[in-house]
Formats: structure tokens, C-alpha cells, sequence
């Protein structure tokens, strides 16, 4: 098994933990400020990382032209993130990751027309699986199109699309800002970003007086899913360094596996038949991905 192939793995392991985890962690509390918390975290950790592994001495030499995509990288996931846990405060974590790992499909897209990776009959038909998966599992009513929103305006479905879009242009931007850097240090410069982004949004939105609100348990649980998404980070831009952008977000995304089991689990969260069939199909189309 190839190195990259294991990063990436890991890489999936930790992001399965992270959406139950911070989903029980933003229960009533601000979404933008449980992401700015969250972020804290994240640099804390990634920064850590740079100083073991002995890259920190590399900043100088970074190009003006990584610096650039990694701030570009970086102002996308604080967009993604904060779209993502304003969907998941007022979503399911078996509605909202489904349709924020539905990005892979753009990736490809994006991987094939900016950075030349295949595209090919394969990769068609993965896409067209994971497609169909995800609106299996959006367990929507036609009946009842507010469903989607709550009474407090919340549109998680919304959110959760532009959560998957700003995922899709984190990961393109990323293989480009990355190529010529040390993955940790890379990475730590780009939670650097994310950390000033989401927190001027708490200060924007004056929703930083509400930390002194926040118990213990929500504290814990934000911290815990800060820690989960650091480690995926550091294993999945490992392995975004040394392998195929198209064959690593795929691997990635088998996190929802996790996210859905975690979900039942922890969060009891119950899947309908339609939901199993949407994820059987998700599952299938990003195997055909990896494998093809």
C-alpha cells in the first residue's frame, strides 16, 4: 500500500470523529464562535506539529506564491467551516455530512480542468454514485420544503452546500499552496488564516460575549473536535503533498462511514432504509474513485 494511501486513511479516520463530536459541542452555543474556538485549537496543534518535526526554520523560504494560495486556502475553509457548523447546529450529522462530502465531486472536477489529474469513464460513474447517494440521504419532504429550516431561520441546507463548495476550492487551493512547502508547515500557515478569519466574524457578529456562557461539557467537546480535525488536517495534506488530489479526497471521504456510525452511536441518530441505500451508493462511488 502506498504511503500516501495510509496518510489519507488516517487522515479519514480523525475527520469521522470530528462532525459528532463538534455537534455536540456547539449545543447552544454560537456556531461562529464554537468554529473561532474550535480554530484556537487547531493552530495551537499545527503550530506544535511545525516545531517537532523542525520546519519552522522554512518560513522565510516559503515563495510569495505559496503564500498566496495558502491564504486563499486558508480564507475558504474558514468559509467552509463556518457554513458547515451553522449547518450542523441546525441539521443532522447524517443530513449535513453527507452533503458537505459530496464536495469530492467538484474536487474532481476542479483537480481534472486546474491541475491536470485524469478524468476519465471511472470517474464519471464514481460521481454519478456519490451523487445519488448524497440525495438519499438528504432525507427531504416534498411535502414540506421548510423543512429545511428551522424557526429560528436556520437553512441548513443551504449552508451545507456552501460548505461543500468552500471544501472543494480548500483542497484545489491547498495541493497548489503545499507543493513547495513542508505539509506541516503548510498547514499551520494556512489555520493561521482560518483563526483571524473566524474570529473577526465573532467580533463582527458581537457574538463574543456569549464564551463566558459556554459550560464545561461544550468546552470539552469543542476542544475534542478541534484536536480530531488537527490531526485529519496534518495526515490529509500529507498525503495531499505526495499523492493524487483526486485519489486522496476520495479516501478522505469515507469519513462519512464513521460520521454516520458515530452519529447512531453517540448522537442516536437513526437512518431510514433510503438514507442506508444513499450511503451504500456514496460509499461505492468513492471506492470506484480510489480504486479505479
Amino acid at each position: 500500500m502506498e504511503t500516501w494511501i495510509i496518510y489519507a486513511l488516517l487522515a479519514s479516520a480523525f475527520a469521522g470523529l470530528t462532525a459528532v463530536l463538534a455537534k455536540i459541542g456547539i449545543s447552544g452555543v454560537n456556531s461562529h464562535l464554537a468554529t473561532a474556538i474550535r480554530t484556537v485549537v487547531i493552530v495551537v496543534f499545527s503550530w506544535l506539529m511545525v516545531f517537532i518535526v523542525g520546519s519552522f526554520s522554512e518560513l522565510t523560504a516559503v515563495s510569495g506564491r505559496t503564500w498566496l494560495f495558502l491564504i486563499a486556502s486558508g480564507l475558504a475553509t474558514g468559509a467552509s467551516w463556518l457554513c458547515f457548523f451553522y449547518a450542523l447546529k441546525f441539521g443532522t450529522v447524517s443530513q449535513v455530512s453527507p452533503l458537505k462530502k459530496s464536495s469530492m465531486v467538484l474536487t474532481i472536477i476542479l483537480a481534472f480542468l486546474i491541475l491536470g489529474e485524469p478524468f476519465g469513464l471511472w470517474q464519471m460513474i464514481g460521481m454519478s454514485f456519490i451523487i445519488i447517494g448524497t440525495l438519499l440521504m438528504l432525507k427531504l419532504k416534498k411535502k414540506n420544503p421548510s423543512e429545511t429550516t428551522t424557526e429560528k431561520g436556520g437553512n441548513w441546507l443551504l449552508f451545507g452546500l456552501l460548505a461543500s463548495v468552500f471544501a472543494s476550492l480548500v483542497t484545489i487551493l491547498g495541493a497548489i499552496g503545499i507543493a513547495d512547502v513542508e505539509a506541516n508547515l503548510g498547514n499551520a500557515i494556512r489555520v493561521v488564516v482560518v483563526l483571524i478569519a473566524s474570529w473577526g466574524m465573532v467580533f463582527l457578529t458581537d457574538n463574543h460575549k456569549g464564551i463566558r456562557e459556554i459550560d464545561k461539557k461544550n468546552w470539552l467537546f469543542l476542544i475534542l473536535s478541534g484536536l480530531a480535525t488537527g490531526g485529519s488536517w496534518l495526515f490529509f495534506f500529507r498525503a495531499l503533498q505526495i499523492g493524487p488530489a483526486s485519489g486522496v479526497v476520495p479516501i478522505d471521504k469515507l469519513s462519512i462511514l464513521l460520521n454516520i456510525l458515530f452519529a447512531r452511536i453517540f448522537l442516536k441518530e437513526k437512518q431510514s432504509p433510503k438514507q442506508l441505500a444513499g450511503l451504500a451508493c456514496l460509499t461505492v462511488g468513492t471506492l470506484l474513485l480510489v480504486l479505479m
